[in-house]
């Protein structure tokens, strides 16, 4: 069989992947977010031991590498009696990973806002909580949108990472056709492809997101 049959005739198994691919990178960006926005919250806030937890946190994430985290939650973890499938271990991992690097991105927005737009909502009777949800949060997305379309682009490629613990993701799949038909070249080209096209589609969405997003006179 040449290459190009063998690419033909795994492509229906290879876009099983990459749909799991892709769920799997769009549930751990959505629990990403949201430790994302809880930490950023953490960083900022006035409570000296929280931020000091927020602080530890994005330097524990963001100085060590991915793949040693996974091993830790699936391989570790289940050493004081926390067994994980490999499934929900892989989303823990990568939600805790990109949820770093995205309270960055947010603390950074949000501290983007100028003062005055606190100042003016407090004026108007508005609380702390009600600014940041009703005045400053929705600036601070809208600021946040390329930094954080760059962590979901990256998210897909890591991705991978989490067929080492036998998730079937795209490389997990693909890696089951070549242990069957000892072709791991095309293959592997294949996949770099898939993961190249969903990358470069992803950077296409940005560009539209930021122009509709963009404040005005930021065209």
């Amino acid at each position: 069989m040449s290459a190009l049959q063998l690419i033909a005739a795994s492509l229906p198994v290879l876009m099983q992947g990459m749909l799991l691919t892709i769920k799997f990178a769009l549930l751990s960006m959505a629990f990403g977010l949201v430790i994302g926005v809880a930490v950023a919250l953490m960083g900022i806030g006035h409570q000296r031991v929280l931020r000091a937890l927020a602080g530890a946190y994005v330097s524990i994430m963001r100085g060590t590498p991915l793949l040693v985290q996974i091993f830790v939650v699936y391989y570790g973890l289940p050493g004081i009696g926390i067994a994980l499938e490999p499934t929900p271990a892989g989303v823990l991992t990568l939600s805790l990973n990109v949820g770093a690097y995205l309270s960055e991105s947010m603390r950074g927005a949000i501290l983007g806002i100028p003062r005055g737009q606190w100042m003016a909502a407090y004026s108007l009777g508005l609380t702390p909580a009600q600014t940041l949800r009703y005045v400053v949060g929705p600036q601070a997305l809208r600021l946040a949108v390329p930094s954080l379309s760059n962590s979901l682009i990256s998210l897909i490629k890591d991705t991978s990472l989490v067929s080492v613990i036998t998730v079937t993701e795209l490389l997990r799949t693909a890696q089951e056709v070549i242990a069957a038909t000892y072709q791991p070249l095309p293959l592997y080209l294949a996949v770099a492809a898939i993961y190249w096209v969903l990358s470069t589609a992803l950077s296409q969405v940005q560009r539209l997101l930021e122009r509709r997003l963009s404040l005005p006179g930021r065209h």
